[in-house]
């Protein structure tokens, strides 16, 4: 066996933090073009001939595909190898960008779309699993999901610059072809970085039934959130679809629940943190994704900004996020653990998206907007890191890329669902307002002040599910202690073997 030295430890310590770094840029690329497609859409609807309805395809064609297959995707890799599952989302994602780059029609772009989200899925549902068993140590996977976690929230607002720019000084089709190099250098470098690992094998968990089951489910699902905006909540399109949704899902639990080799672990819910963390990050990111495209469009319709200063408005945010998320939020992890790092987060965002629901159609950008904006970023920055850990606080190198998939689908379907329901209740609203007289100006500012009031309860409601379901360390110890306790204790007095 090769004798392990000092300078040998130090360069696979800094092999791993490069990896961490191709991870994060891998992401970063799938978090960009989720928004910086929004920014493009009224440029796509005018080159393509889009109607209104038709073009919401262009973002529910992709949100389907990555909403439907997270979490399936997320269990191969833990069974297939996730550096496998990585390599090939990258591919899918940047041959998909390419054709989406090269569409001149309305059918060629959406098939391209729903392939990207096939390749969005595979690359980000296994991120944070290969995190965790990367970085075993408690204090080092803190501040290694604090990077994650700034990129993740982050890049949403470096999308709406980019998006911006690049439409308005090129064209729609460069947010697209933008991530050929991105993609190919990632996948370059994820070769020679990322460790090969082989997974548990599909014997431990080929449940067939239990995937299309799955797939259905979450795909369906999501379908029926996106669409709700255009058929309405109460419609028999959307109750249909829901519940045969539940349906489904409710058959995909009963067979993990009796098959001899399940596709999910159930075990995984049984922890409170870990089921807590994500019910609580689906409110959160409803509240706060659903602002982040509904404010857009009121800085646009309301105030006039063109999409470049759209995009410099919400830099606070991101710089909030970048301040909290790389470095401090991880030393208040470790200091006081991380649900006292969250419950200030929580707070500090709901405070934000209260004072964002008071500005008037006049608003100015200093006085009126930006003391809503730099709570939202610094709470985002605290809360989201939090969330991360407490998610992946059980998670084992043998399921840790369900758990990986679970916290990424609990974004995307808080994310689709908040927006669907702000904007429906926000339309609807302006709506009321236009036809009782009131300028256009006012009635969509009362529309979008609506939404953001909502908004604010929904995250004030994720405050208050935290102070209830998520557990304080044992006094004088941080998450961290508690953590390096349970990796010392026998395995079969761990939590995941008690649950087994």
């Amino acid at each position: 066996m090769a004798e392990i030295t000092p300078a040998t430890a130090q360069q696979s310590d800094r092999k791993r933090w490069l990896a961490l770094v191709v991870l994060c840029t891998g992401f970063l690329m799938i978090i960009l073009d989720q928004t910086i497609v929004n920014v493009a859409l009224p440029s796509i609807k005018r080159d393509l001939h889009y109607s209104t309805s038709g073009l919401a395809w262009v973002i529910n064609a992709y949100l389907i595909a990555f909403g439907g297959l997270l979490l399936l995707v997320g269990r191969l890799g833990d069974l297939i190898g996730r550096r496998r599952i990585f390599l090939a989302g990258l591919t899918v994602f940047t041959l998909a960008s390419l054709v989406c780059g090269l569409s001149d029609s309305r059918a060629m772009l959406v098939g391209a779309r729903f392939v990207q989200g096939i390749g969005g899925a595979m690359t980000s549902a296994v991120i944070l699993g290969m995190i965790v068993t990367m970085f075993p140590a408690p204090v080092e996977r803190v501040r290694a999901i604090g990077i994650y976690a700034f990129v993740a929230s982050a890049g949403g607002a470096a999308g709406l610059l980019a998006g911006g720019v690049l439409t308005q000084v090129l064209s729609w089709h460069w947010i697209f072809f933008v991530n050929l190099p991105i993609g190919v250098v990632t996948a370059v470098l994820s070769r020679r970085l990322l460790p090969d690992d082989r997974g548990v094998g599909l014997s431990e968990g080929a449940d067939l039934l239990g995937a299309l089951l799955l797939v259905s489910s979450l795909m369906i699902g999501v379908y029926a959130i996106v669409e709700s905006s255009t058929y309405g909540w109460g419609s028999l399109h959307t109750l249909a679809f829901g519940s045969g949704a539940v349906a489904l899902m409710v058959a995909f639990v009963a067979r993990q629940a009796t098959a001899a080799q399940p596709l999910m672990a159930l075990r995984v819910f049984r922890s409170r943190d870990v089921s807590g963390a994500n019910l609580i990050q689906m409110l959160m990111v409803a509240g706060i994704f659903g602002v982040f495209f509904l404010g857009a469009l009121y800085l646009q319709q309301v105030l006039g900004y063109d999409p470049i200063q759209v995009g410099l408005a919400f830099l606070p945010v991101a710089l909030g996020i970048a301040v909290m998320s790389l470095g401090v939020t991880a030393r208040l992890i470790e200091r006081i653990g991380a649900r006292l790092t969250l419950l200030p987060g929580l707070a500090l965002v709901a405070l934000g998206l209260f004072l964002f629901s008071g500005a008037s159609d006049h608003a100015r950008y200093l006085p009126d907007l930006l003391p809503a904006l730099v709570p939202l970023g610094i709470g985002a920055g605290l809360a989201f890191p939090a969330l991360m850990t407490l998610a992946m606080s059980t998670a084992t190198p043998e399921d840790s890329g369900l758990v990986s998939g679970l916290v990424n689908t609990s974004q995307q379907v808080g994310g689709a669902l908040g927006l669907s329901v702000l904007a429906s209740l926000s339309t609807s609203h302006t709506s009321a307002l236009r036809a009782s007289g009131m300028s256009l100006a006012g009635s969509l500012t009362g529309g979008y002040h609506l939404a953001f009031g909502i908004a604010a309860i929904a995250v004030a409601a994720a405050l208050g599910l935290a102070i209830m379901l998520v557990r304080s360390p044992r006094a004088g110890q941080t998450d961290a202690v508690v953590a390096d306790e349970r990796a010392e204790q026998p395995v079969e007095s761990a939590p995941f073997a008690q649950a087994a």
